[in-house]
């Protein structure tokens, strides 16, 4: 679950102030909005990592805003996957190893869970791969994978497809609609790839505030 009320941050002179969002477990959002209006910055609140100037965050009704800067970080790693535009891995390492590596960080090595997942993206045949020789539509299928390898109940994606060709961007998106929604997780996507306004039917256009 995702509430927010009255949340704005201040850049200097400029404030920014973001419509109020309620989503149930399991829902999708997509939030559009063009360079400038914010977007980013909404979803670095919404994940814990910058505090809003005003207003409040609730997830899975914990309010962010009375949590110390430590139990932020232990709540989103428990409860958060993130997707950004550009992956980012460890290029000496192969798949496989780079989502051992995020389980290890949080949790215990699943390697079952990593296969599976590796299936349902089709790619498990690249699991042996150096990260550094798969396309940027495979990276972004990985990227998937390692947001969702700690079955976090809340998945946020900044950015997923804007670099990505229009095949590639179609099947990322199905890909990490169809998964969040098969894990019961809370999905939010904000870009300006207007190219996924007819994926998703719950959306805020950040340029109508």
């Amino acid at each position: 679950m995702i509430q927010t009320n009255n949340i704005s941050i201040n850049y200097g002179s400029l404030i920014l102030k973001f419509p109020e969002i309620k989503l149930n477990s399991g829902d999708q959002l997509l939030i559009l909005g063009n360079s400038g209006s914010g977007k980013t910055s909404l979803l670095n609140i919404l994940g814990g990592l910058i505090s809003p100037n005003t207003g409040t965050v609730l997830l899975n009704d914990i309010n962010l805003m009375s949590l110390s800067k430590n139990k932020v970080d232990n709540f989103r790693g428990k409860n958060i996957g993130f997707i950004f535009q550009s992956p980012h891995f460890i290029k000496s390492l192969t798949v496989n190893e780079n989502l051992k590596l995020s389980q290890y960080l949080i949790s215990e090595i699943n390697q079952s869970r990593i296969n599976i997942l590796l299936e349902k993206v089709g790619l498990l045949n690249l699991k042996d791969s150096n990260i550094q020789n798969l396309s940027e539509g495979e990276k972004q299928r990985i990227s998937i994978i390692r947001a969702l390898i700690n079955q976090p109940s809340i998945l946020l994606a900044d950015e997923p497809t804007s670099a990505l060709d229009d095949e590639s961007c179609n099947n990322v998106i199905d890909i990490l609609a169809n998964l969040s929604n098969e894990y019961s997780a809370t999905l939010i996507i904000v870009t300006h790839d207007k190219r996924l306004k007819e994926k998703f039917s719950n959306q805020i256009d950040l340029n109508d505030f």
